[in-house]
Order: structure tokens, then sequence, then C-alpha cells
């Protein structure tokens, strides 16, 4: 849970940057990968974490720029990898402005009731950053299968470790 608007605008800084590594990793015909068949594909778990940037803000009571997706309806993915992209920076902008303009750091102990639960403020967006995270984890097994390279974020890669002059790590 966040308990001061910088603590999160600072880990902000950070988070987007992180998720365009893996929304500009996917290449065109890589949308269509899935775990198995019938299961959710590359694109749709990107385009999905793409969307609920603005959908949790909204469901947190701010006014967030970016498509809309609910729980029963989704919202159709841009025709390119690229559009995607744009589209996320949109929404990560519009969120912190959103939330540095809305709230103060007095109101994210506040609860709101979201998804039929209750939050902190700050707790909603730590529920954000840890989706994107979640997802970014799914990402990565699809991109590895279809034969992409994984970004790094939180530590090196397999093809980072020989970037080091070391072997790869298992």
């Amino acid at each position: 849970m966040y308990r001061t608007i910088a603590d999160f605008a600072s880990d902000w800084k950070y988070e987007p940057a992180a998720m365009l590594k893996f929304i500009t990793a996917v290449s065109e015909p890589s949308r269509s990968q899935a775990i198995v068949p019938g299961g959710r594909t590359l694109g749709f778990l990107t385009w999905h974490t793409i969307c609920a940037v603005a959908e949790i803000g909204r469901a947190a009571g701010l006014t967030v720029d970016g498509p809309h997706e609910t729980l029963t309806e989704k919202t159709p993915a841009p025709a390119t990898v690229g559009e995607m992209a744009a589209t996320y920076e949109g929404s990560a902008k519009s969120l912190v402005s959103a939330v540095r303009a809305t709230w103060t750091d007095a109101q994210l102990g506040d609860e709101i009731d979201m998804y039929n639960q209750k939050f902190t403020r700050g707790g909603a967006l730590a529920m954000l950053v840890k989706h994107q995270a979640h997802h970014r984890g799914q990402i990565s097994v699809l991109l590895r299968q279809a034969g992409l390279l994984v970004p790094d974020v939180y530590g090196p890669t397999k093809e980072d470790w020989a970037k080091f002059g070391m072997p790869a790590q298992p």
C-alpha cells in the first residue's frame, strides 16, 4: 500500500518504462501466441494489461484517459503494437497526473469500494502495480514461446548473462 503520492509516483516512473519494454517486444505475428489452445493470447494479455490502467484508475474514482474495459465487455485492441504502446503511454501519464491532481497523502488511507471489495486508495494503486507485474510474468512466458526476447525488468534474462560475459543461468 502506498502512504504518500510521492512514493507511488516514484514507483510509477519505473513501471510504465518496464511495461513498455514488454509491449514493444511483442511482434505483430506473435499476438496470436497462446500457452494452450483456446487460452489467452499474447495480444489479449498485453491489451488487457494496457486497458487495466484506465479501468482500475476509474474504479478507484480517478479520471484517467484510456480505453475502458469492463469484466464483461472487451475493448477491441488496436491494429498494431505501436498503437498499443502509444495508448499505454497516454494512460500511464494520465493516471499519475490524476492521482496528483485528485488525491492527497492523507486520503491514501481512505477506504473505497472497488470491484465489490474494500481497498484503501493507496492499496488500489499497489494492486494496479501488482496487476501489471502479474501479467508481465504471463507475457514473458508467451514471448519466450513465440521465440522472442524477454525484456529485463527486475533482473537479467537468459540472454543478458551473455552480455555480461557469463554463462546463462538456469
